[in-house]
């Protein structure tokens, strides 16, 4: 009996030592099961497993970083985007490299930008005494001198004839003597083959008109040159020494395109923007000679009209004798109101600048309104005179070319 016990007793503690080692491992292989997780203390609820929801956040967070990557485009799961709503953040991001981005939005304002048909000097400050504005106000500058060439400078109104179109105005807006109006002159000088004799005087000559006649704050003017081609060496400045450079610069040779010439710089004072009335001129040293221009003379007269300027010639040609260039000069001086000189020597030059100067300070503005005025672009004659005056004579250009309606 005493064997039989002993037999048991060892077959049971063999077996407990078998069976307690299996139970604890199988208790530690259960909660490495995803569906079988434990609470960690009593009464918790039972915990989801974390590997399933850690792994899509870590791939929307590198989404997120570096949105352009091709790498992570491709390893990056379909359905990770959906596990979380889309940060405003990567929206905004392609907002800078959208090119509709750097446009204003259609509904902002226009940019301004003026009509053609409105580059037209009624733009400037002086727009009330302009010839060629959309209203009928017309004016007119003038020089009144006596027999021995005198300058006139105590005329009343009621001393002046005017007729627009043969009609006496409807009315008179202003009469006045303007001895102080800011200036704006082209100087236009013929730099072609055949001035060469004496270009560097005329140039000395000039650069002396300029340093005379500008008063630095209130005048300004522009220099061109010109042969087969116009060369603007000095635009708009009261700087005497700039401009003088813009003189000295200039070098004779080649063609001659006058009238291209002057229509250009007519163009160029007709823009020109002043704050109250200015007299504008146009200072001209030719022979007027024109072999190279696409303009004709006619044209080029029409354009200094439109532009409500005075062109004041000095010729160049020293040979005593007329030639058909003096008629296209003292054309352009009689059709705007100013003067042509014929210096023969060569200080007559600087005497011829001198009267231009003089004359461009002794001058007057008639501003009127005309009867029968209509806005059909058309050419308009004008005359003026003093009949009260049998020696006085009024120097002034012969019409003007009335605003086309738009």
């Amino acid at each position: 009996m005493k064997k039989l016990a002993y037999l048991l007793l060892a077959a049971l503690t063999v077996a407990m030592i078998l069976v307690v080692p299996a139970a604890a491992q199988n208790s530690q292989e259960l909660p490495s099961a995803p569906s079988a997780v434990q609470p960690r203390f009593p009464g918790a609820a039972a915990q989801q497993p974390q590997a399933a929801s850690t792994q899509p956040q870590a791939d929307t967070q590198d989404l997120t970083a570096m949105p352009t990557s091709a790498t992570q485009a491709s390893t990056t799961p379909q359905t990770a985007p959906a596990a979380q709503p889309a940060p405003t953040k990567p929206k905004a991001a392609p907002k800078p490299l959208d090119p509709a981005s750097a446009f204003a939005p259609v509904t902002a304002a226009p940019p301004r930008v003026q009509h053609p048909n409105q580059l037209e000097p009624e733009t400037g400050g002086d727009a009330e005494y302009r010839i060629g504005v959309d209203v009928d106000l017309v004016a007119m500058i003038f020089t009144a001198v006596d027999k021995k060439g005198h300058y006139i400078k105590d005329l009343k109104r009621e001393d002046v004839r005017l007729l627009d179109e043969g009609k006496p105005p409807k009315r008179i807006e202003a009469f006045e003597s303007e001895t102080g109006l800011p200036l704006r002159v082209g100087l236009l000088i013929d730099a072609s083959n055949s001035i060469r004799d004496r270009f560097r005087f005329e140039q000395d000559a000039a650069v002396e008109f300029l340093n005379q006649t500008l008063r630095r704050g209130s005048d300004q003017a522009f220099v061109v040159g010109f042969d087969s081609l116009s060369d603007l060496t000095q635009d708009f400045t009261d700087d005497t020494n700039m401009l003088a450079r813009g003189v000295r610069v200039l070098r004779p040779g080649g063609g001659t395109a006058l009238f291209d010439a002057v229509i250009q710089a007519s163009d160029k004072l007709s823009r020109t923007h002043v704050m109250g009335p200015a007299r504008k001129a146009i200072i001209l040293l030719s022979d007027g000679d024109d072999n190279q221009s696409r303009h004709t003379r006619a044209e080029a007269i029409e354009a200094a009209l439109r532009a409500d300027l005075i062109i004041f010639v000095i010729s160049t040609n020293v040979s005593g004798s007329d030639r058909k260039g003096d008629k296209v000069l003292q054309q352009f001086a009689e059709q705007t109101g100013g003067k042509v000189f014929f210096p023969l020597r060569i200080e007559d030059v600087s005497n011829s600048f001198a009267e231009i100067q003089d004359e461009l300070r002794s001058q007057y503005l008639v501003a009127y309104k005309p009867q029968n005025f209509d806005e059909d672009g058309r050419y308009r004659p004008v005359t003026l005179d003093a009949p009260g005056h049998p020696g006085v004579k009024l120097r002034a250009r012969k019409g003007y070319y009335a605003p086309k309606r738009k």
